[in-house]
């Protein structure tokens, strides 16, 4: 008779495969990784018709950006460079901008700037906009229309850092659970596993990442992954660096997994053990600390406010997340695959969870409010409507943690009347141990005896009968023997715990958390390769500062962020102005409150100004249609040019505030 070892469950089957359609429809539908830095302006201007060729063009960034010599293109109407190749740094202070300079002789037309850099998070931008000089013409340029980080290469590179994540969440949180939870866990089998398997993700993850990062940033072309000049400028980046970093980290934890599966389990002195178990974790916490601090080096935590606060924030978030995710992994395996976990372990994981749960809440409310600095970004911004739904998933997952706890508490009710069983569970745990002793003295004993024996065994079908069976004295059969007792012994003890309802309602919960965390993991990548919303509101409110420009014989539609500093004195003034041309105009003027339905306000006025041809304020009282919406007919615009448009918005009797934009009515 052959056992095997208990598979997971049909209920199991049935979540993941729920887990993972969601999580394919969430990384479906996952736009490619969006700009952390965002160009702010640009000289000449988008659409601006200069009267003589610029001798360069300048780019305004809203955060650092790392630039090379094919950063910035100029192209004529033909589609030629005619830049000089050469980047210029401009940058001054919080001022980020760099230059490229352009040849001698242009002639009139229109040209086509396009430009592609790396954030100082890591993460791939990419743009381009036209300039006429002295009128607009045809050109042929013809712009890819995949985005920087796009593609299928940005598909496999998004799906890496995905699994990077995973394979370190199983790896820490799996070793941790050994540790601190579960120490006669390191000579269970299937945990052995889970945590091997989670180095071999993680590692597989970050080369895969490494190769990748070239097209990534670059070409878009999978088979520049194994361009060799491409990686030598890859490693000579903070991203390659910290990829590098990570793969010398993971050669450490290789040892450190080495060790704990194996002198570990080996150790029978309790002060031995102890010491080990010291070092052990003392170890394992560098380690896993200066792998997290890989991600922390190279994204979010490293740029913008308050790095050196924020990167150490960011490594004990990633822990945290390790330690309660992969833990919980670990707790569903060894529910599942192994008979022999008891409820003192999963008590000792119910208080690392819950410790974890309050650094996470801690960690994850500075990170909040760094990424995100307002609620209106919270609300109007895609980092911040995802970092609502992470929210949500934590919600639910802590929710079920809970019943998880309750369940908990059940069994541990019970120990104290258990507590001969578990005793009973250890001794026969370590009779099994003596039988695979056995086993292997048996099975290295050379077979030279041609005298054959008979001897009477009793082997156990199951646990209320037994029939004796007559076997020859082989020391190969005695070997088989042994292995159907361990089994049967295996199976019985099962069996019990299986009937067990408070233990079998441990595992659902269990299982439904971990098919949340799926999703949750999945979330989470997504939210580290998406634009923080704090960064989004800085960009629009520069660009609407900076005058960029509606291009030109177009309606002009502007968007306007404004704060009375009042009750209801914040929100989002949309400007539509048509056809955008010299002569009689309609206006239409929007009032939305930040979560997008209108706000009605007691009076909203608009002026236009020629400024370089000293005319106007030209003043517009626009009617009010419904609620948020004005609008007026005629509005005359005597010439061509860039006119200066103001918003004067009035939410009280005693809060108002102008707002202002330059645009080019053509």
């Amino acid at each position: 008779m052959t056992t095997t070892a208990p598979r997971l469950g049909t209920a199991l089957a049935r979540l993941l495969l729920v887990a993972a359609t969601l999580l394919g429809a969430l990384l479906a539908g996952a736009a490619p990784a969006s700009a952390h830095a965002a160009l702010t302006g640009s000289d000449p201007k988008d659409g601006a018709v200069v009267a003589a060729a610029p001798k360069e063009v300048n780019l305004t960034f809203s955060e650092q950006v790392a630039m090379s010599g094919d950063s910035i293109r100029v192209l004529d109407p033909s589609g030629k460079r005619i830049d000089t190749g050469e980047i210029r740094d401009l940058c001054s202070g919080s001022l980020v901008r760099y230059g490229v300079g352009l040849r001698a002789g242009l002639p009139d037309g229109t040209y086509t700037v396009a430009w592609q850099t790396v954030s100082a998070d890591s993460h791939p931008i990419s743009g381009a906009f036209t300039f006429s000089i002295g009128a607009p013409s045809t050109t042929q340029v013809a712009l890819p229309d995949r985005e920087a980080g796009g593609g299928p290469v940005g598909v496999l590179y998004g799906i890496a850092r995905y699994l990077a994540y995973a394979g370190f969440v199983v790896l820490v949180g799996g070793a941790a659970f050994v540790l601190a939870c579960w120490p006669r866990g390191a000579a269970v089998r299937p945990v052995q596993r889970l945590v091997v398997q989670g180095w071999l993700t993680l590692t597989a993850a970050t080369l895969a990442m490494l190769l990748l990062r070239n097209p990534y940033t670059g070409s878009g072309e999978l088979a520049d992954a194994f361009d060799l000049g491409g990686l030598k400028a890859v490693l000579e980046t903070k991203t390659g660096a910290a990829l590098i970093s990570r793969l010398m980290l993971l050669g450490a934890a290789a040892l450190f997994v080495a060790v704990l599966f194996g002198a570990y389990t080996k150790r029978t002195d309790e002060k031995e053990r102890k010491d080990l178990t010291f070092g052990l974790a003392l170890g394992g916490t560098v380690v896993s600390a200066g792998i997290a601090g890989t991600w922390a080096l190279a994204e979010h935590a490293s740029t913008g406010l308050q790095p050196g606060i924020a990167m150490p924030v960011d490594i004990l978030h990633l822990l945290a997340v390790a330690a309660w995710l992969g833990g919980l992994t670990t707790l569903l395996v060894a529910l599942y695959r192994s008979p022999d976990i008891g409820p003192t372990a999963v008590r000792r994981f119910s208080r690392v969870a819950f410790g974890s749960v309050l650094a996470l809440a801690a960690t994850g409310l500075y990170q909040s409010w760094r990424q995100v600095g307002s609620w209106s970004a919270l609300t109007g911004t895609a980092y911040g409507r995802l970092l609502l739904l992470k929210i949500g998933l934590v919600a639910v997952l802590v929710a079920i943690a809970w019943i998880s706890r309750k369940w908990t508490a059940k069994l541990t009710e019970r120990a104290p009347h258990t507590a001969d069983t578990e005793a009973e569970a250890e001794e026969g745990d370590a009779e099994a141990e003596e039988v695979e002793a056995e086993e292997v003295e048996a099975e290295e004993v050379e077979v030279e005896e041609v005298e054959v024996e008979e001897v009477e065994v009793e082997v156990e079908e199951d646990a209320d009968a037994a029939e004796p069976v007559t076997v020859p004295a082989d020391p190969r059969r005695a070997a088989q023997l042994a292995r159907q007792r361990a089994a049967v012994a295996t199976a019985r003890k099962k069996r019990l715990r299986d009937a067990d309802p408070e233990r079998t309602g441990l595992r659902r919960s269990v299982l439904t958390e971990a098919a949340v965390a799926v999703v949750l993991l999945a979330v989470t990548t997504v939210l580290t390769s998406t634009e923080p919303g704090r960064t989004e509101e800085e960009a629009a409110r520069t660009q609407s500062a900076s005058g960029s420009p509606a291009v030109p014989d177009r309606p002009v539609d502007i968007r306007l962020p404004f704060d009375t500093n009042g009750v209801d004195g914040k929100g989002t003034v949309r400007l539509s102005l048509d056809p955008g041309l010299s002569g009689a105009n309609s206006l239409h003027v929007f009032v939305d409150r930040p979560n997008g339905r209108p706000l009605d306000v007691p009076e909203i006025k608009v002026a236009f100004t020629l400024t370089d041809k000293q005319i106007g304020p030209l003043p517009v009282t626009p009617d009010r249609i419904q609620t948020g919406h004005w609008s007026a007919n005629g509005v005359q615009i005597p010439m061509p040019g860039e006119w200066l448009i103001q918003v004067t918005i009035r939410t009280s009797d005693i809060d108002q505030t102008t707002i202002d934009k330059t645009v080019k009515i053509g």
